[in-house]
C-alpha cells in the first residue's frame, strides 16, 4: 500500500468534510441574525438557540481547518526498526481472536475508515487510546488496551 496515496485520500476526505462544516456554519449564521429570529419577549429563544448553534458551527469549522493544516505537515516514511511505529505509519494489527486489521497512524482528528488498494484501512490520531500505546511498538510487540472491565491484546503483525 502506498502512504502516500492514502495521506492524499485522507486529506481529500478532511477537505470535503471542512467545506460541509463551512457551508452549515454559514446556514446557522444567517438563521441565527435572520430578523425572523430576533425575540419578541423574554420567553421566545429560537434566536438565542439559533446563536449557540452558529457558534457550535464555528468552533467544528476551526477545529477541521487545524486538523487539515496537521495532516498537510505529515511526511510518511518508511518504517524504521530503530524508532519504531511513529506517526505517518501503516500498521497490521491482529486482535486475540485472530482478526486483521490495517491502520494508519497520524495525528489527531482524522478518525475515518477508508479502502484502500482493496483494503479497508481505520485512520488513527496519536491522542487514540490505541494510537498512543502503539507509538515505538514494532512487529511483534503486544499491546494491551483496557477496554471497559476488559483488557483488549492486539499483537503488531507487520508496520510500513
Amino acid at each position: 500500500m502506498d502512504k502516500t496515496l492514502l495521506l492524499q485520500d485522507v486529506l481529500t476526505h478532511l477537505q470535503a468534510d471542512l467545506e460541509q462544516a463551512s457551508l452549515a456554519a454559514l446556514t446557522a449564521h444567517e438563521a441565527a441574525t435572520h430578523e425572523e429570529n430576533v425575540a419578541e419577549n423574554k420567553y421566545d429563544t429560537l434566536g438565542l438557540e439559533a446563536a449557540y448553534l452558529a457558534s457550535g458551527q464555528a468552533r467544528r469549522v476551526e477545529e477541521l481547518r487545524q486538523t487539515l493544516i496537521t495532516w498537510r505537515q505529515l511526511r510518511p516514511r518508511p518504517f524504521d526498526e530503530a524508532q519504531g511505529i511513529e506517526l505517518g505509519a501503516l500498521i497490521l494489527l491482529a486482535s486475540e481472536d485472530g482478526h486483521e486489521q490495517w491502520l494508519f497512524l497520524g495525528p489527531q482528528g482524522a478518525s475515518m475508515k477508508l479502502q484502500h488498494a482493496s483494503q479497508s484501512v481505520q485512520v488513527l490520531g496519536n491522542a487514540a487510546p490505541l494510537g498512543r500505546l502503539l507509538l515505538g511498538k514494532r512487529p511483534g510487540d503486544e499491546i494491551n488496551l483496557p477496554m471497559g472491565n476488559r483488557l483488549q491484546v492486539f499483537e503488531v503483525l507487520q508496520a510500513l
